[in-house]
């Protein structure tokens, strides 16, 4: 493990989904799946998003889409709420929401929008 490249991913992380979903997932790791945390601080977060070539809307605007793609409304869920903390508006939201539904089918979009409304509902102000 490159330590340094680990730490600027935890960082980043924490920047995206916030201390308490990263303290959460690291503290559970046990001895089977500590090194997969690990892996993914270093390289999802370290190199790749800690990679200064694309800022982090424009990560959270593919990951959305791909993640969407993919079909893991779990993960797109938390992604959708890093998407809040790297400042993409609800317009740009609406409008990625809206090309998934497209390219990823009507269904999906169904259950992004579903997830999405959720989400901005907690929020105070929405």
């Amino acid at each position: 493990m490159d330590k340094a490249r680990h730490d600027k991913g935890l960082a980043v992380r924490r920047e995206v989904l916030g201390d308490e979903y990263v303290d959460r997932a690291t503290k559970s790791a046990n001895d089977f799946n500590r090194k997969f945390q690990e892996l993914v601080s270093e390289f999802c977060w370290g190199e790749c998003w800690g990679d200064p070539t694309l800022d982090k809307k424009q990560r959270s605007l593919l990951n959305l889409g791909m993640i969407a793609a993919l079909n893991r409304m779990h993960e797109w869920e938390l992604h959708f709420r890093g998407a809040l903390r790297n400042g993409l508006t609800q317009n740009e939201l609406r409008a990625i929401l809206t090309q998934i539904a497209v390219y990823c089918g009507i269904p999906t979009g169904v259950e992004c929008f579903r997830i999405a409304r959720k989400v901005l509902d907690e929020k105070p102000g929405t």
